[in-house]
């Protein structure tokens, strides 16, 4: 008779006991649980606002925020990517060393970053050029330029970390209070130049805006943000934001929606800027409480999970939403107008399977996050003078590149921005590559260092800044 062998089924993911084993007890988890927690609001606000038309020739995304005002006053709950900022920009001061080479610095958490974003974007080259023959041009065009969009997040990001080490200097709440409210001050500058006829195009400075909650999250770091003053501040500031709103030239939706006078988020306006004070300081608030319930090894377990894939999981909801909404097409049971007879059942039946397929899609794809890619994840040589400098602004161009590379997506213009950012950032890794001798040896900036700390704690050597690995 045959024999059977019982196999077991090996899950992607290590246990909880694995996970809180090799986490280091002096990592501050509340900071890697909002990092999570802003990531997930942000999709689950994509998944709740997507609406579809599909005419004769035509395919037309929405966005549900236009038809209510009350929805589009949700966006002050729902924006909360300036979180993300906040515990990148906490984590980043934490790995910053001062007498490290800045471009250097910046070329390994590119490293990092961008090593899914790769994948995602070669995806979607292949996808497009296989859709192209079978689909109507109008969807192929609608979808190219949905395609990359979320890469904004990548660009302003990079942006952010350039300026990390910059703000790691702040040591006193009175240095954080000049620079939070030198950036509010040139944001509410560039407003009034922006609402009294001057170029629109220079609201585009307010990028800065998205220093504010990094600031705030080196000084959470720094200890130098009593929680008692950071309520004060948080309530003040939205005091102020209610008034920009009631009493100002301001529409009430921080994410952007036709027929704004002035967008809050692209650029973003002083609003934006108020709001995510609001958001930083209610986290200082709030941190103690996040720690405790990261103690839970079950809740860890998922924060530390979920982290280890974070890019992943921003990047691939995207096409998780196009999926869902391709379906429901075929069934006939596109998600049009609020108006429209059973929207809500729909609305749910769609964010289930959204869920399910996002889900899907990271526990497939996360791997590729954490696995290293040959040449790029090299060791990053210690560069200095010109070309230290050379390599940090190559770097800052490759992530503007994907700023722009946004607004159309992989079509027109757009393929030449996503060009642009990989040439920039293949000149970055070459300027860094290290070179070895038969007589000299090797230099890098701590890499043997990093190598050993990896292996103590269990993290993945290959994860520079230490926000995602958690599980070797």
């Amino acid at each position: 008779m045959p024999t059977f062998e019982s196999r077991t089924i090996r899950s992607p993911f290590p246990s909880a006991a694995e996970v809180e084993a090799n986490t280091p007890p002096q990592r501050d988890r509340s900071l890697d649980f909002v990092r999570l927690f802003s990531l997930v609001v942000v999709i689950a606000g994509h998944g709740i606002m997507l609406l579809v038309t599909v005419g004769p020739d035509s395919l037309i995304f929405g966005n549900l925020l236009s038809e209510s005002f009350a929805l589009q006053a949700s966006t002050w709950l729902l924006q909360v990517l300036p979180l993300f900022f906040f515990a990148g920009a906490a984590a980043g001061a934490l790995g910053w060393r001062r007498g490290a080479g800045w471009g250097a610095w910046l070329m390994r958490r590119a490293q990092r970053l961008y090593r899914p974003v790769f994948f995602y974007v070669a995806a979607w080259i292949v996808m497009l050029i296989a859709a192209k023959p079978v689909v109507p041009q109008y969807v192929h065009n609608a979808v190219a330029g949905l395609s990359i969009q979320l890469l904004w997040f990548i660009g302003i990001y990079v942006v952010v970390l350039a300026f990390v080490p910059a703000l790691a200097r702040i040591t006193r709440a009175s240095q954080l209070g000049f620079v939070v409210g030198g950036l509010v001050g040139g944001a509410a500058l560039i407003d009034a130049v922006r609402l009294n006829g001057g170029p629109m195009m220079i609201g585009y400075v307010n990028i800065l805006v998205w220093l504010i909650p990094a600031a705030l999250g080196v000084g959470y770091v720094r200890g130098l943000l009593a929680r008692r003053w950071a309520l004060r501040i948080a309530t003040a500031a939205l005091g102020f934001d209610v008034v920009l709103v009631t009493a100002g030239p301001y529409d009430v939706s921080l994410v952007t929606i036709p027929g704004q006078q002035l967008s809050n988020m692209t650029p973003p306006s002083l609003l934006l800027a108020g709001h995510t004070i609001v958001l930083s300081c209610l986290f200082v608030v709030a941190a103690p409480w996040c720690a405790r319930a990261m103690r839970h090894a079950r809740l860890w377990w998922f924060v530390a999970i979920g982290n280890r894939g974070a890019m992943t999981l921003y990047l691939w909801h995207m096409p998780a939403l196009l999926i869902v909404s391709a379906v429901s097409h075929v069934l006939g049971h596109d998600r049009s107008t609020p108006t429209q007879p059973g929207f809500g059942t729909l609305l749910l039946a769609q964010l289930v399977a959204f869920a399910a397929t996002t889900a899907g899609l990271f526990v497939l794809l996360q791997p590729l996050e954490n696995r290293p890619i040959d040449r790029w994840d090299d060791a990053v040589a210690e560069v200095g003078g010109v070309r230290n400098i050379v390599v940090g602004a190559v770097v800052i161009c490759a992530g503007l590149a994907n700023l722009l590379a946004a607004k159309w997506g992989l079509a027109g213009p757009g393929v030449w921005c996503t060009g642009a950012a990989a040439a920039f950032l293949l000149l970055a890794r070459l300027q860094t590559r290290v070179r070895r001798t038969d007589d000299a040896p090797l230099v890098t900036f701590g890499v043997e260092q990093h190598l050993k700390a990896a292996r103590r704690v269990g993290h993945d050597p290959a994860d520079r800044d230490g926000a995602h690995s958690y599980c070797s």
